[in-house]
């Protein structure tokens, strides 16, 4: 219940959304649920979609914030989604 909606950053700083819930194994944690919330990253890249699910060997670090590896977030370029398809 501490870790409801903690921010998660990227280990590059930037804003990725909030932790919505902990998805638990019988003896572990397997992953996160983030939510894309308002001024996230996750927001401008999913756009409707609602959030994502981390696997738990992507987060870093958990203390006041969850911090996630670069690895996890999605790429998002303008350029790939107009162009990449035609190729």
């Amino acid at each position: 219940s501490e870790t409801y909606d903690m921010k998660v950053f990227s280990d590059s700083g930037e804003y990725f959304g909030d932790v919505e819930e902990s998805i638990l194994t019988s003896t572990k944690i397997f992953g996160w649920k983030v939510k894309a919330t308002k001024n996230s990253y996750l927001n401008k890249v999913l756009g409707s979609a609602k959030g994502v699910i981390v696997p738990h060997q992507l987060v870093k670090a958990v203390g006041d914030i969850l911090i996630i590896s670069k690895t996890a977030v999605p790429s998002y370029s303008a350029e790939d989604s107009s162009e990449g398809a035609e190729e």
